[in-house]
C-alpha cells in the first residue's frame, strides 16, 4: 500500500532542536561534556505549595472527569492576579485556558483567519508564531526586526498596503530569541496602528517575569484600547516553573476569546483539574520564588554575557526572557556551522539563529538554564578553544 501525505508536510523536516540532540548524544556517548545552552527549559523546580495543590487534587478520583472549562476558582485567580500584576481588570468572558502558549498559538489563528488570509510574524521570531498560521492555510508575511530600530517593528514606516490586507499581527515582549523589551510607548503606538489598519494583535508575554536590571514587565492590556484591538498569552510555564503541566491562558478581547473558546470546544474538554489547582495555587500563593528566579537568571546571564564579552566576544546582555542573542563570530558561513563547531570545540550547545528566521542568520541563541559555577566553565571552555579566531 502507498501511503501519500499531505502536501503541508513537505515543509516539515526534522527541527533542529533534534539534530541538536543527535549531535548531543553522539558526544555523550563518547564520553565529552556537553553545556546545553539551547532549548529553553527552565531547571528551576515548582514551588512545593504548588506540587501539593496538584497532588491532592489529582488523588481524588472524582477529578478526572472532563473539566469542561475553567474552574470557577480558575477564573477568579486570573482575573486576581491580572489585577495585581498589572493592573488590568479582566471580565470572566475575557480569558480562557489553554494547553500552554504554544498550543493557543497553534490553534487561534483558525478562529481569527481563513485560507489565504495575511498574518504578520516577527522575523526573527520563535517558529510557532509562523507554523499555526500556516497549519490553517494563511500566508504569513514576516515583518523585519532590526538592531537599528531595538528590535521593534517600524510601525511609522510600515508597507501600508500589507497592513491594510492583515488579518492578525504576532508581536511578543520581552522577545524570544532577541531578549529585548518594549517600552510603554511601542505598545501605545503598536494599539494605534492595529485600530487604524483594522489589525487583530496577539500577544504572546510568556516572559514578563524574567526581565532584568530593573524593567518592569508590563501586559499589553495594560494600555488603553487594547482590549478593543487584541489578545494577550500569558504562561505559568516560565514564571512559575510548570512547562510540563501546560497551561497558559488567551486574554483580552472579548470577541476573540469568545470565537476562540467555540473553536475549541470541538476539539478539547478543557484542562486537567489538577493542572488547573495547580495554576490556582501558583496565582493565588507567595509569590516570593518569582523574583528570586529572576536574580538567578540575571546572575547567570551576567556571567555568561559579561564573561564571554572579557574573552572578546561581544555578546550583549539580554534585557529579559530566558535567552540570550548574539552575532556569530567572524570567520564562519552561517550560524549552523558555528553551532556545530562550537559543540565539537567546546561542548557548548546553543541554537543557531536560522531557526528563528531569515533574519536570524549569522546569529545564535543561548538559554539561561545552567547554574553561574557552569556558565564561567562555559567561558572558559570557549576561551581555550580559540574559536572566536574563526574556524581554525
Amino acid at each position: 500500500m502507498e501511503i501519500k501525505f499531505a502536501g503541508r508536510m513537505d515543509g516539515f523536516q526534522p527541527g533542529i532542536f533534534n539534530v541538536l540532540d543527535d549531535r548531543k548524544k553522539e558526544r555523550l556517548a563518547q564520553g565529552k561534556p556537553v553545556y546545553n545552552l539551547s532549548i529553553g527549559t527552565p531547571d528551576f523546580l515548582p514551588e512545593p505549595h504548588i506540587v501539593e495543590a496538584i497532588a491532592k487534587c489529582a488523588s481524588d478520583p472524582k477529578n478526572y472527569r472532563y473539566s469542561l472549562g475553567e474552574a470557577p476558582e480558575l477564573t477568579e485567580a486570573v482575573r486576581s492576579w491580572y489585577d495585581w500584576r498589572y493592573d488590568v481588570a479582566l471580565e470572566a468572558d475575557e480569558l480562557m485556558a489553554v494547553y500552554g502558549s504554544q498550543e493557543g498559538l497553534a490553534h487561534i489563528g483558525w478562529a481569527l483567519c481563513d485560507p489565504g488570509d495575511v498574518v504578520l510574524v516577527p522575523d526573527p521570531g520563535y517558529p510557532i508564531f509562523e507554523l499555526g498560521p500556516y497549519l490553517c492555510g494563511a500566508r504569513c508575511v514576516h515583518y523585519p526586526l532590526m538592531e537599528g530600530n531595538g528590535y521593534l517593528p517600524d510601525l511609522e514606516h510600515f508597507d501600508g498596503e500589507l497592513a491594510e490586507k492583515a488579518r492578525f499581527m504576532v508581536v511578543s515582549y520581552p522577545a524570544n530569541p532577541l531578549g529585548v523589551t518594549a517600552g510603554d510607548e511601542f505598545y501605545t503606538r503598536l494599539i494605534a496602528f492595529a485600530r487604524k489598519k483594522n489589525i487583530i494583535i496577539v500577544h504572546d508575554n510568556a516572559y514578563s517575569d524574567i526581565i532584568f536590571d530593573g524593567r518592569a514587565g508590563k501586559s499589553f492590556l495594560a494600555f488603553e484600547g487594547a482590549k478593543e484591538v487584541g489578545v494577550e498569552f500569558n504562561s505559568l510555564s516560565k514564571t512559575y516553573n510548570l512547562t510540563g503541566a501546560r497551561i497558559s491562558f488567551v486574554v483580552g478581547n472579548r470577541e476573540v476569546v469568545g470565537a476562540f473558546r467555540r473553536l475549541r470546544s470541538q476539539i478539547d474538554y478543557g484542562i486537567f483539574l489538577p493542572v488547573q489547582a495547580a495554576a490556582v495555587a501558583a496565582l493565588n500563593g507567595p509569590q516570593d520564588s518569582v523574583a528570586r528566579n529572576r536574580a538567578e537568571y540575571q546572575a547567570r546571564r551576567d556571567a555568561l554575557c559579561g564573561g564571554l564579552r572579557s574573552i572578546g566576544w561581544n555578546v550583549p546582555d539580554s534585557e529579559g526572557s530566558m535567552f540570550v542573542w548574539t552575532q556569530v563570530p567572524e570567520g564562519f558561513d552561517s550560524s549552523v556551522e558555528f553551532c556545530f563547531a562550537l559543540l565539537e570545540r567546546t561542548g557548548l550547545l546553543c541554537t543557531p539563529g536560522s531557526a528563528f528566521g531569515p533574519l536570524g542568520e549569522g546569529h545564535v541563541r543561548f538559554a539561561l538554564v545552567q547554574p553561574v559555577p557552569v556558565m564561567e566553565e562555559i567561558v572558559s571552555a570557549v576561551d581555550a578553544s580559540g574559536i572566536l579566531g574563526g574556524r581554525s
